[in-house]
């Protein structure tokens, strides 16, 4: 597993998995074996990492999907008549606010 790739971690599984490492630290101080906690941090890992590559996809889409209607809300502007500019104007901002905040949690994930 590469340190690039995005895993989500539940709360209760950060909580396994520090109890798993402290526990692995141990026992390699103690010169025991640490398989077990190896294991359980490696399932941990394998779970996160694919929830994470689930919701990065998600948020691919949900930016496809905000671009999409920033250059509908645009196209409208451009198209309509001086009775339904302002409304238009108010549709494009509102699309522009929506993308940004798409993105500035785009950013927090790592895309």
């Amino acid at each position: 597993m590469s340190s690039d790739t995005y895993r989500s971690y539940t709360p209760s599984e950060r909580r396994q998995r520090a109890r798993a490492v402290f526990g692995g630290v141990r026992q390699a101080a103690a010169d025991a074996p640490t398989s077990r906690h190896a294991k359980t941090i490696d399932r941990i890992d394998a779970r996160a990492e694919e929830r994470g590559a689930r919701e990065l996809a998600a948020m691919r889409r949900q930016m496809d999907t905000d671009r999409d209607a920033v250059a509908a809300a645009k196209t409208t502007l451009r198209t309509s008549d001086r009775a339904g500019r302002d409304a238009a104007k108010k549709a494009l901002r509102t699309a522009e606010d929506t993308l940004k905040r798409t993105e500035r949690a785009a950013r927090k994930l790592g895309l």
